[in-house]
């Protein structure tokens, strides 16, 4: 077991297992919804069980862990969210900023669980 920082979250919608969520209204809560965008406001990779609307979910902050792919990523690669919360490969266009959760671990298709290193930030192309 590869320790992580885990923090559970109050869920505003439902939240599916090993999907990047984001809050979702961070200007009245800290409730978490799953990410649907390269910019939503992403903090962690929600764990297997995942939860239910007005549920509270564990949400991995730190560390290595699993995450569902919504493309084909590359070892190495930076991760931003799809439309499902699902982890592909953060390519910024130009004068874009994208927000990352971090570096896949290891390859994979859309579908696969890997994992990967979070460390959220941004990645911006001039």
């Amino acid at each position: 077991m590869i320790p992580t920082f885990i923090r559970a979250y109050e869920t505003s919608a439902a939240v599916a297992g090993y999907r990047i969520v984001k809050f979702s209204d961070a200007g009245s809560s800290n409730k978490i919804a799953q990410a649907d965008s390269k910019t939503a406001a992403s903090l962690g990779v929600s764990d297997a069980m995942g939860a239910d609307t007005g549920g509270m979910c564990d949400v991995h902050r730190a560390g290595l862990v699993s995450v569902e792919l919504g493309g084909t990523v590359t070892a190495g690669a930076p991760l931003t969210s799809d439309a499902d919360g699902k982890a592909i490969a953060a390519v910024a266009a130009a004068g874009t900023t994208l927000r990352i959760i971090g570096f896949a671990d290891e390859p994979g298709v859309a579908g696969d669980v890997v994992d990967a290193l979070l460390s959220p930030a941004l990645l911006h192309q001039a």
